[in-house]
């Protein structure tokens, strides 16, 4: 039988918001990954990392106005140290859990850049907000310097970025090669740092990408066979959250794409995941989708749970 080759997305159930959380939620990531390798899956695992990123922008502003000798760090370098912790703490509790179950798999972490085109339209509509919350006169400040921010009655102002579409993941050949030497890989963390292509050279936007956009993008470059996305939920609903929500077993592209210009899925939460799927599924007519909770990725893999979303 041939091995089958997943991407695994992990969503922000799966890390959590602060480093305690972090440390005991990917124990449960690691033993989900584990049952995949178990069941002879070869696999790349992308991750969020939304509230991360968002604390390591606040810790280093905050470092540079209490030390104005030090400039605030890029939205690339967040996206950077973002990837570096997430996937240290990952690789190491899936090589533990591995071991514990005799089995000996090396776990890389590959800091991921992803071009996007510095004319995408998001770059003049940012949506994505990030970082504390600021008095008015630091969201002056803030305007300024160029960068966008957004008011929330009674608790101030925060910074809005850019969310572009992936248009070229750099790192490619490495993770094929980490791949084809037997390797997990954990990669594209939060949907892969944003960078601008000027002649050789690759500079960092002030942006973020969908990690689930990016994480289809990937399935469809590495060819594999199943873009599992794994969120809070078992299945994708219908009427989310109404006395009438309807849990769906499968979906076809077609219906996806209804559902969401009907907008049954919210922006902040299955949106992206929805499009994620039906971006890979509709890519190849043998590719498959799924979207199912961390709790069961492997019962979602054999057709037991989930949604199934097929051409």
């Amino acid at each position: 039988m041939n091995t089958k080759r997943i991407v695994v997305a992990l969503g922000h159930s799966a890390l959590g918001k602060t480093f305690p959380e972090q440390k005991e939620n990917v124990k449960k990531a690691a033993n989900a990954i584990a049952d995949l390798v178990e069941a002879k899956y070869e696999i790349v695992i992308t991750h969020s990392n939304g509230p991360q990123i968002g604390m390591i922008h606040s810790a280093m502003t905050e470092y540079s106005r209490l030390e104005p000798s030090n400039t605030v760090a890029p939205m690339s370098i967040c996206s950077a140290m973002s990837q570096g912790y997430i996937g240290y703490d990952l690789q190491n509790e899936i090589r533990t859990e591995l071991l514990n179950r005799g089995i000996y798999k090396p776990v890389s972490t590959l800091i991921t850049q992803v071009r996007v085109d510095p004319f995408d339209a998001a770059f003049t509509h940012p949506d994505k907000v990030i970082g504390r919350y600021m008095t008015e006169e630091e969201a002056k400040a803030e305007e300024k310097k160029g960068n966008h921010v957004i008011k929330t009655e009674g608790k101030g102002y925060r910074r809005i970025i850019a969310a572009p579409r992936p248009m070229e993941i750099y790192e490619l050949d490495a993770i094929k090669a980490l791949m084809d030497a037997q390797q997990i890989v954990i990669a594209a963390g939060g949907g892969g740092i944003p960078v601008l292509q000027q002649g050789t050279r690759l500079k960092g936007a002030s942006a973020v990408i969908e990690k689930d956009i990016t994480s289809a993008c990937l399935a469809e470059q590495l060819d594999a066979d199943v873009l599992l996305l794994l969120t809070g939920v078992e299945k994708v609903a219908l009427n989310y959250g109404s006395p009438s929500e309807t849990p769906l077993d499968i979906m076809t592209v077609e219906e996806a794409t209804r559902y969401i210009d009907e907008k049954q899925f919210s922006s902040g939460a299955m949106l992206p995941k929805v499009e994620a799927a039906v971006s890979f599924a509709s890519s190849n007519k043998e590719r498959k989708a799924i979207i199912t909770s961390i709790d069961t990725a492997l019962a979602g893999l054999t057709g037991k749970t989930g949604t199934l979303i097929t051409c």
